[in-house]
């Protein structure tokens, strides 16, 4: 009598022993119990169906049933041809395309096609077939997926001969598998945000979503539910209108795409370079760029086309557009304003209205400016000051007496204290020239000038007199001079009080 079929799970076993254990047909035959016939059979069929060991993840018994022994319905029939499952893969990536969709259009066209059952069985047996990359459906230019490749390959410095390992950071679009790579200097914030510019250039236009990995550029509270986003790739995303999805923690599969083409990558891209020396990221990339579209070119051969033909008609045509000028880098930074309403940023301090002293605000400091905020709302902006431990004050962040004594100069002292009298503007003169910096002695000339408000001018310049006299240089030793009277010998005389001056008048050297 004729041997019955095994049961999958048997056949199963064979697969295992000999494409996993590496055992021969007939040791096969001896271990499960079978005819050393029978175990060719079965490994003969697996063959032409293309399988090996392990079997695709998710191919259950029928699956694998329909795959090493096809029924009848399978024997090409002009009345009823077997769809072409990697178009149908294809179509099923559109968004709004279902499988019902299709088979009815199949069915349009061969009215004595299969049945919808039959097409959604073959169509899950294929796709169990093809490799894990191709699992997922994606709708075209919903996703692009991005991360760093763990190889590196060295950049020589040409002045020092220091080697350094330069990243490459690598993208791949989700319906399409179109892949884009970039060598950066680190792994760091702004390589990262400079990789992500370069990568939207390349596509030409913005997907609707970025699913990246969890690496600190991009994520710095790893959350299932709601992990907490850098805020400069969050802004940047904002500015191309796209939105952050990060892959969950120790989830590969959540990014099966990208892991794919950062092997791709490495075998395509930086092996074939690593023989070649470079002396500059600009170098680098320059020899990347030609071997990278040539990657895209390249026939797939489950699929038929080049990633870049399937990203021509399933993803471009999905983009949303660039926007008018790629986006700048910024940084924010968390700062509390000092009583002098001034924030430091980079070992530069920059002004804040006066009114937001001791607030907390955020500045957002790109290479040429720096933008303060308060409670999303911008307060101040000034150019960035490239040197250091330095005062970037504008006028209107002042209080008002801060400001009337910003606006004084040495000048318009000297010029103020010379209406009160000579000696007043030669104490300012003297003053200002005994500090290091004549503004360190502004303070003490305004505090001279205020005493007009007090006493009359004349006594003013008499104890500025005796103030050089005794080389006193505070206001204290001014005020003081005033209100005890040592200012009157100093006095000049009224000319109204001096004695009438006349020749027949003897005065009182007469009587010496």
């Amino acid at each position: 009598m004729p041997t019955g079929r095994l049961t999958m799970r048997r056949i199963r076993d064979v697969l295992r022993l000999k494409f996993a254990q590496g055992l021969s047909e007939r040791a096969i035959a001896s271990s499960l119990g079978l005819g050393k016939g029978s175990v060719g059979t079965y490994l003969r069929r697996a063959r032409d169906a293309g399988l090996g060991w392990p079997l695709p993840e998710g191919l259950d018994d029928d699956s694998l049933e329909l795959l090493l022994f096809p029924n009848a319905s399978d024997v090409a029939d002009p009345d009823r041809p077997v769809p072409d499952w990697a178009v149908i893969d294809q179509e099923l990536r559109k968004r709004g395309v279902t499988r019902m969709l299709l088979w009815q259009e199949y069915r349009a066209q061969h009215p004595h096609g299969f049945g919808y059952t039959w097409f959604c069985t073959h169509f899950d047996a294929w796709k169990g077939r093809v490799r894990p990359s191709m699992r997922q459906t994606h709708v075209g230019g919903e996703k692009v997926f991005v991360d760093f490749s763990g190889d590196t390959i060295e950049i020589v410095d040409p002045a020092t001969g220091e080697v350094k390992a330069a990243k490459l950071f690598v993208a791949a679009m989700g319906a399409s598998s179109y892949t884009y790579a970039l060598a950066v200097a680190s792994e760091g914030l702004e390589d990262w945000i400079a990789a992500h510019v370069g990568m939207f250039a390349y596509l030409g236009g913005v997907p609707k979503v970025v699913v990246p990995d969890n690496l600190k550029s991009a994520v710095i509270k790893p959350d299932r539910y709601d992990p907490g986003l850098n805020r400069t790739y969050a802004e940047m995303a904002g500015y191309y209108g796209t939105a952050i999805l990060p892959a969950r923690v120790r989830k590969p599969k959540d990014k099966a795409k990208v892991e794919v083409a950062v092997q791709v990558a490495q075998r395509w891209l930086l092996a074939r370079l690593r023989n070649r020396r470079f002396f500059s990221l600009a170098e680098l990339n320059t020899a990347i760029r030609p071997l990278l579209d040539e990657l895209n070119m390249r026939v797939m051969r489950d699929y038929g086309a080049s990633r870049a033909d399937l990203f021509a008609t399933l993803d471009r045509p999905n983009l949303q557009p660039l926007p008018a000028d790629p986006y700048v880098f910024a940084r924010w930074k968390r700062a509390r304003v000092a009583p002098d309403y001034h924030i430091e940023v980079d070992r530069c301090w920059y002004s804040v209205p006066f009114n937001l002293i001791r607030q907390d605000v955020d500045a957002r400091v790109t290479h040429a400016t720096v933008e303060i905020f308060h409670r999303g709302k911008r307060v101040a902006s000034h150019l960035r000051d490239p040197g250091r431990r330095s005062h970037v004050t504008a006028a209107e962040h002042m209080p008002s007496a801060h400001r009337r004594y910003a606006e004084w100069s040495a000048t318009r002292i000297l010029n103020s204290a010379a209406k009160l009298g000579p000696s007043v503007a030669a104490f300012c003169d003297i003053v200002m020239q005994d500090r290091p910096h004549p503004e360190q002695g502004f303070r003490t000339c305004l505090g001279v000038l205020s005493l007009a408000k007090s006493f009359e001018p004349r006594r003013i310049d008499a104890a500025c007199r005796r103030a050089v006299a005794i080389k006193a240089r505070s206001v204290a030793s001014i005020r003081s001079i005033l209100k005890t009277g040592l200012d009157q010998a100093f006095l000049e005389p009224d000319p109204e009080e001096l004695p009438l001056q006349h020749r027949n008048i003897r005065g009182q050297n007469y009587y010496h």
